[in-house]
C-alpha cells in the first residue's frame, strides 16, 4: 500500500465537503487526512486529501473524485514537486524542573511555545509529517495532556496552479 496526497479544487458551495467525503465512504475508502479551506478566489476551496491503497484503488479514487460535479481539478502532490505541511498543537504536563528540557526540545524543532501555565505548556509546530512525528516521539517521556494535528495542506512547487493545467 502506498500513500497518495490529492489536491482537489472545488466550488466553494454548501455541501461540497459532504459530497466529496461521501464518495470515499460509499466506496469503503478510508481518508488518512483531510484539510479544506477557501482559496485566494472565494469562489473555490482547496481540499488536501491523503489516502492509502494499492495503485489500482488510488487511480480509481482520483478518477471518481474528478467526475464529481463540484470538482474543478484534481492533482496528485508528489514528493519533490510539492510542499506539504501540517500543524500540531500539543499540551504537555510539566513541572518547573522539566520545563527547560521541554523548551530545549521545542527550540531544536523551531516550535513555538504558545501558552504556559503552572503545570503545563502548549507548543505549536509546523512541518512535514516526519518532523512532527519525531517531535512527538521526543516528548514521549512527558505527559501529553492533549494533542491535535491539522492534517496535511499542500501545493505544487512553482507558479503553476491547478487551473493552469
Amino acid at each position: 500500500m502506498r500513500k497518495k496526497v490529492l489536491s482537489i479544487l472545488v466550488d466553494n458551495t454548501s455541501g461540497v465537503l459532504n459530497r466529496v467525503s461521501g464518495l470515499f465512504s460509499r466506496r469503503g475508502y478510508n481518508i488518512d487526512s483531510l484539510t479544506v479551506g477557501e482559496t485566494e478566489n472565494p469562489a473555490f476551496s482547496r481540499m488536501t486529501v491523503v489516502v492509502r491503497g494499492d495503485d489500482r484503488i488510488l487511480d480509481q479514487i482520483e478518477k471518481q473524485v474528478a467526475k464529481l460535479e463540484d470538482v474543478r481539478c484534481v492533482k496528485e502532490l508528489k514528493g519533490g514537486y510539492s510542499v506539504c505541511r501540517e500543524l500540531v498543537l500539543v499540551t504537555v504536563g510539566v513541572s518547573a524542573e522539566e520545563r527547560p528540557a521541554v523548551v530545549a526540545v521545542a527550540n531544536i524543532f523551531r516550535a513555538k511555545i504558545v501558552d504556559v501555565a503552572i503545570d503545563s505548556m502548549m507548543i505549536e509546530l509546523t512541518g512535514n509529517q516526519a518532523k512532527l512525528n519525531a517531535f512527538i516521539k521526543l516528548l514521549d517521556g512527558y505527559e501529553i495532556k492533549e494533542l491535535v494535528r491539522t492534517g496535511i495542506a499542500g501545493l505544487s512547487r512553482g507558479a503553476e496552479t491547478l487551473l493552469d493545467e
